[in-house]
């Protein structure tokens, strides 16, 4: 009983060295590097990795960057089904995470800006005992993102717009792609299959297209899994 204080105390400080440990050996195990922090907006990655997917991927995982800037606050994403845009997106939230718990990162190098928060809108789920269908989740988790998210926040929008009609979901994708970009300015990484939506970066400065390639040989889709500048004029 008297000693109940310094057993808390001891318990804490074992588990923040547990902890750091952990973390320590990860980097050192997967050949983590030590990312920078900075202030002044910009978000620059280089062979960023998914630390998980790439430690159970069967084949070689393919690193890609990640460039932002204080001025860029948008990029858009485009490219057919399963080639890694749900992968880009996810290691670099992790990515941004990661460094500001105090822990290295998946990448050669990295230039992290200071993130309030980050938000994400990926996936397809819904509570249809409470009345809520897939659509309605995704809208209400938007609605979240766009009511709450900052100049400062790091935010990742995957598949806008799916769970209606075509045009309605391009509409509401445009929408709010559009307002983010002008009225919030975090920064977004946006992936979509709808191909129009890359007519942005010529309305916007801070908007820029860029595409998971992809080759078609004979007939056969074959997954590059590497992200490059322009967007694509079709999907697949």
């Amino acid at each position: 009983k008297t000693k109940t204080k310094e057993i808390y105390e001891l318990a804490e400080k074992i588990s923040s060295l547990d902890f750091y440990n952990s973390l320590a050996i990860c980097a050192i195990k997967n050949k983590y590097c030590k990312p920078n922090l900075n202030t002044f907006g910009n978000l620059r990655i280089k062979n960023g990795r998914h630390p998980i997917i790439e430690t159970i991927e069967a084949e070689r995982f393919i690193p890609n960057d990640l460039n932002m800037s204080s001025d860029q606050s948008t990029i858009i994403l485009t490219g057919p089904n399963m080639s890694g845009k749900s992968t880009f997106l996810r290691q670099n939230a992790l990515i941004i995470l990661m460094a500001q718990i105090g822990s290295f990162v998946p990448a050669d190098e990295a230039d992290i800006c200071i993130i309030d928060k980050i938000y994400t809108r990926i996936g397809a789920s819904d509570n249809l005992a409470l009345g809520l269908s897939t659509f309605k989740v995704e809208m209400i988790e938007t609605a979240n993102i766009l009511n709450n998210a900052t100049q400062n926040s790091f935010v990742v929008l995957d598949e806008i717009g799916r769970g209606t009609s075509t045009y309605d979901g391009m509409s509401i994708a445009w929408a709010v792609l559009e307002y983010i970009c002008t009225k919030i300015k975090a920064k977004t990484l946006f992936a979509t299959h709808y191909h129009q939506l890359t007519q942005l970066e010529n309305n916007y400065s801070g908007v820029k297209n860029y595409h998971i390639s992809a080759k078609e040989i004979e007939g056969t889709l074959v997954f590059l899994r590497k992200v490059e500048s322009g967007g694509v004029d079709k999907s697949y």
